[in-house]
């Protein structure tokens, strides 16, 4: 996961994974929303990716690198937690190109290196998407693709329906990751303010999607999702680099 602005959540660090980063790659090993959700729908719309160069844009522990590279992608991974780092080396192993880089700052890459970027559940982090949106595009080949996933708005106003849907607006929860204490921080926005900082950025929306998740969440699954005929949480784009 990548740093979250200064600030946003008082003087406490925000989104500290270099704390909880053991303790949530553990919870989300087999979880709902990241095993039987975001994983699988960020893979599904990666497709076919042999032979292509595939930068993990804050790449946590790991496995969705993992799952490009055995799929015969080359890959790069960055994330802004030190300990993210170390569990995507334990993951991806020693000789992995993994780095520690933050996506509020200029990138350690070249111009055009890459076919592909993800950027699964980090966006949201951030109040300005306009600045991390730039370098991603500016590391990706002219036509490379930027498969990413967020919150999805309306999920927020069905949380939290007396706020305002269409003003971009900080807001923090509180979690346990295997039994560990944790507080994120996200920037809502609404559907219309990402979609322009995707075009202000250099994107082409391709796709947009809301899938359902994975195969045998259902029966894993009862007390949360269970026979419902419907499940939102995440909302998933491809973009292209135009």
């Amino acid at each position: 996961m990548s740093a979250p602005e200064e600030g946003s959540a008082g003087s406490a660090v925000v989104n500290d994974y270099d704390t909880f980063g053991e303790a949530y790659t553990s919870e989300s090993e087999a979880n709902l929303f990241n095993a039987y959700y975001a994983r699988p729908a960020i893979v599904n719309l990666a497709g076919d990716v042999a032979g292509r160069h595939v930068l993990d844009a804050a790449c946590g522990s790991g496995p969705i690198a993992a799952t490009l590279r055995d799929r015969g992608a080359t890959v790069t991974g960055f994330d802004a937690s030190v300990t993210m780092v170390e569990l995507a080396k334990r993951r991806l192993g020693a000789d992995a190109d993994l780095r520690v880089a933050d996506l509020t700052a200029p990138l350690p890459f070249a111009d055009g290196a890459f076919d592909d970027v993800i950027a699964s559940l980090v966006l949201h982090y951030f109040r300005d998407w306009i600045a991390p949106l730039t370098e991603l595009r500016r590391v990706l080949k002219p036509g490379g693709r930027l498969i990413l996933c967020v919150n999805h708005p309306l999920v927020y106003k069905l949380v939290y329906p007396d706020r305002d849907y269409f003003a971009i607006t900080v807001y923090s929860e509180e979690y346990t990751f295997s039994g560990q204490q944790a507080v994120l921080t996200y920037w809502h926005r609404p559907l219309h303010a990402m979609t322009d900082a995707f075009t202000a950025t250099g994107f082409r929306t391709a796709v947009v999607s809301e899938p359902p998740p994975a195969p045998g969440a259902h029966e894993r699954f009862p007390d949360l999702i269970g026979d419902k005929p419907s499940f939102l949480c995440f909302l998933f784009f491809v973009l292209e680099a135009v």
